[in-house]
Order: C-alpha cells, then structure tokens, then sequence
C-alpha cells in the first residue's frame, strides 16, 4: 500500500495523507451504523462528558471500563448543570469508545482490513495490536477544540511504537475542525506522560517547553480519506462552530515487541489481551 516516496514522507512529516481509502458506500454505512449505536446506548448509558480541556478532564468509572467496551461521551457544551442534555443524543456526543474494534462487528470487521495490517508492517510495526479505537464525532456547534497533543502520551510503550489510522468518515474541513499538525514535530521528542493511579488519571510533564508558535499546517480530509499519525506527532483541532458535523474514526495500534506500561489509563483484563490484526 505505501511506496517508497510515501514510507519517506511519513518518516520526515510524521504523517501520510491517503485520500480515498474508504469508498463512498462504506463511508456511508459506518454513518449510519454509528446514528444506530449513539440510538441504541443512549438511552441505556448516563451522561458521561469528555474534554480535552487538562483543567477540566477527568475519570470517571464508565471512562476506565470503556477500555473493553463501547461508550458513549458527550460534549461539555451539551450537557447542563444537572447532568442532563440539552439536545438530541445524535448532535451531543463528542465520541465513542474505545474498544470499537472489538466489541462491534461492524468496526471490528473495518479494523482488520488487511491493507491496514500492511500498512503497519510497512512503517515498521512487526507485532501490532489494535489497542483503542474511538469515532470522534464533532457535532456542529459544539464539537470541542482538541489542544496540541502526541497520542504516546496517553498510549504508553517503553520504547513508543502507537500509531494512528485516522479516517474521515466526513469531509473535515477547516470550517468544521480538521486536524492540524506540526510537520517534523514527532522528532521533538515526548513531552507529558498520562498516568493511572488507582482511580484518578494525572499528567507528568517530561518537557514543559510550549509547542512552537509556528509551523502548523491543517491536514483538511475528504471523505474517506486515511490520515496516518506517528504516535509522537503534535497534532490538534479546532472547534467545529459549523452547521455540519465532523464525523471521523481513529483506531490506535502498538508493536507488541515494546512493553505496554502498566501505568497506562488504557488497561484490558488478563483474559481480554489486545489481539492483532
């Protein structure tokens, strides 16, 4: 699937842009299927909200147990001082996760697309496991900016090896908060590390200089597009103040050579191991 040229661009930018990878009909199917699954959880699942926003985040049990399972997470702005929404579940939902992969056929079976395993061999990933998967749904209006981060920071193995595949199950655009990253920047180096303690999470800089004021570059995605993300790329995005949404799928692989630290927020039961491809 990757040429020479574009295993040398991913290894210089820290990023590969892959228009068309998914087809019109599936793109179209994976929508729906996710307008069945916001339908069918939101009734049964509480109000869980989930920011980006390092003041305001927080853990809660629904968030740890997500990491086998399917969950729903809503936008701040969706959700008034009583806990309850203050719009249909279908515009309120920041994302589902994380565990998409394999706990819905659906995703499970798009997950596993034999091109991605090539993919993933081709940049050097010899043992992947599929660890987290998440469709980011950017509601129009209200989806959330998503500050500067490197996916390493919250899918930690010694030494890094996540990757992202990141799909534009919609046109991102920069009216609606496509992705924006700082090419180069995976060579930057770890900046924080997001930690497990019993049942609070907290953040541990490595490295408290800012991001560079310049440099970044909007990565905008036609539908169907695959993004390809370096696990120590910056990368971030704007908030969706449009009248559409900005509905995408990210799933989250490792190499199995490194070690998964047992710190990591993300952590599966013994006889529910991260599988392969």
């Amino acid at each position: 699937m990757l040429s020479p040229a574009d295993k040398a661009a991913f290894h210089r930018d820290g990023f590969l842009i892959v228009p068309d990878f998914v087809t019109p009909a599936r793109c179209d199917a994976l929508t729906d299927h996710v307008a069945g699954l916001i339908a069918a959880l939101a009734p049964a699942q509480g109000v869980s909200i989930f920011t980006t926003d390092e003041q305001q985040r927080h853990a809660d049990a629904r968030f740890f147990e997500s990491a086998g399972g399917v969950s729903l997470f809503y936008e701040a702005g969706a959700v008034d001082p009583d806990g309850r929404l203050t719009r249909p579940a279908a515009l309120a939902v920041n994302k589902i996760g994380h565990a998409l992969h394999d706990r819905d056929p659906e995703f499970a079976h798009f997950s596993r697309d034999p091109r991605l395993a090539a993919i993933a061999g081709a940049i050097g990933i010899e043992q992947p496991r599929l660890v987290q998967s998440m469709v980011i749904c950017k509601p129009p209006g209200i989806g959330g900016e998503v500050s500067a981060h490197q996916d390493a920071t919250f899918i930690r193995t010694e030494p890094a090896s996540v990757i992202g595949f990141w799909f534009a199950l919609e046109a991102a655009e920069a009216g609606n908060g496509c992705l924006e990253a700082l090419p180069g920047g995976h060579r930057l180096g770890l900046k924080r590390d997001y930690l497990r303690v019993g049942d609070t999470t907290r953040f541990v800089e490595r490295d408290e200089a800012p991001w560079p004021d310049h440099g970044w570059v909007p990565l905008p995605a036609s539908r169907g597009t695959l993004i390809l993300l370096h696990g120590l790329l910056p990368h971030r995005s704007a908030p969706n103040r449009s009248d559409r949404s900005r509905l995408a799928y990210t799933l989250h692989v490792v190499d199995g050579r490194a070690e998964y630290l047992p710190d990591n927020w993300l952590r599966r039961r013994p006889d529910d191991p991260f599988t392969g491809f």
